[in-house]
């Protein structure tokens, strides 16, 4: 197959009111070309009406009929995430007619990982037909599902993207990327045949959380309130037991698993300072699983934007930080490119997960795609 246009979207789970839109020219295998890329803001309306479907789904979890809401905040999305799609294509001079395929991921509302006795189970709100009848372009949704029927960890998905961003640099087996979003997920490839990944553990959902809380705005910007704390060894020490940074791979968070309350009753500077060591220190016991440990982590996702975090994964995490861009990528366009690159292997009918990335028993295909 020839490279084809695709848009990839992604909102992420800290719900910071913006819609991450990338278009990549691939086939799925291998980049062609990056495209042009933009951060598109939500209506606050429809930011307020997910941080109440957030809330909601978490009581619910999965027992019983969705709760109202989910419909409303499905359509809201969907309308807003097509829009932005149109917008950054005739925005550059294209139409949709030049666009293959369209990788819509959704917003992740509820993720539960599998367990021993059960099967996991995970709800992106997102109507693929909707946006199909609306762009007029094939759209690949719902990336998830299939994966967890099968009895995968249905996250992370990047690995594929990952590694033929890691095999594009010539990067192998000394590198890993390491992406910072609400939850950090690592991709380790060794240059051959075989990558592993899975979530490490917290990044910015608990820390914007925290400072939420305390009326100090939507994060530790620069990573200010971070640096002028202290942090407390001894509650860190505690929270580094948990047997989720220990456990093997494949495995896999929610955004809500790792919460602010860890920080609870520390001041704003000691508690940023606190959550910030506890997201390093996790990446640390997680490069200490890998089949080798990687000397470097090239870092995307909107942690890396916190120099607190970056420090500390040099001092606790006993890693090298680079930030994305040194291997011309960009950092902030990585989630959403990787959706295009998987919807492009969806339209193919390659696989997007894999046995050492969420645990499934073989490579296996998954999305839906409206057409």
């Amino acid at each position: 197959m020839e490279p084809i246009w695709a848009v990839g979207l992604m909102t992420g789970t800290v719900l910071d009111g913006n819609i991450d839109v990338a278009m990549l020219k691939t086939d799925g295998e291998r980049i062609e070309e990056f495209g042009p890329y933009v951060l598109a803001p939500y209506p606050s309306w429809i930011r307020e009406l997910l941080e109440e479907t957030l809330r909601q789904a978490r009581p619910w979890n999965f027992e019983g009929p969705e709760p109202a809401i989910f419909k409303a905040a499905e359509e809201a999305l969907t309308r807003a995430q097509s829009e932005a799609v149109r917008e950054l294509v005739e925005g550059n001079g294209m139409t949709m007619a030049d666009i293959g395929v369209v990788g819509f991921h959704g917003q992740t509302v509820l993720h539960r990982a599998p367990q021993k006795d059960r099967l996991g189970q995970t709800r992106q709100l997102g109507d693929g037909e909707l946006m199909r009848s609306i762009l007029g372009t094939k759209v690949a949704y719902d990336f998830r599902s299939a994966d967890m029927r099968a009895g995968g960890q249905g996250a992370p998905l990047a690995a594929a993207y990952h590694t033929a961003l890691l095999r594009g640099a010539g990067a192998a087996g000394e590198a890993a990327i390491l992406n910072l979003g609400g939850v950090a997920n690592v991709t380790w490839w060794d240059g051959e045949g075989n990558f592993v990944a899975f979530d490490t553990g917290p990044a910015n959902a608990p820390l914007n959380d925290f400072i939420k809380s305390h009326g100090l705005g939507e994060m530790d910007r620069d990573g200010a309130l971070g640096r002028a704390g202290k942090v407390d060894e001894a509650r860190l020490e505690r929270l580094l037991q948990h047997p989720y940074l220990t456990a093997p791979y494949p495995k896999s968070l929610d955004r809500f698993d790792f919460g602010a309350s860890m920080a609870d009753g520390l001041s704003p500077e000691d508690g940023a300072a606190t959550l910030s060591a506890f997201t390093a220190s996790a990446v640390g016991k997680a490069l200490d699983l890998l089949p080798r440990r990687p000397t470097k982590v090239v870092v995307s996702g909107g942690g890396r934007h916190n120099p607190t975090i970056m420090s500390m994964l040099r001092s606790r995490a006993g890693v090298e930080p680079i930030f994305a861009e040194d291997l011309g990528w960009r950092g902030d366009a990585v989630e959403a490119e990787c959706f295009a690159f998987l919807a492009v292997r969806v339209l193919r009918g390659l696989p997007i997960s894999f046995p050492g990335t969420t645990g499934v028993p073989a490579p296996m295909r998954g999305g839906r795609l409206a057409q």
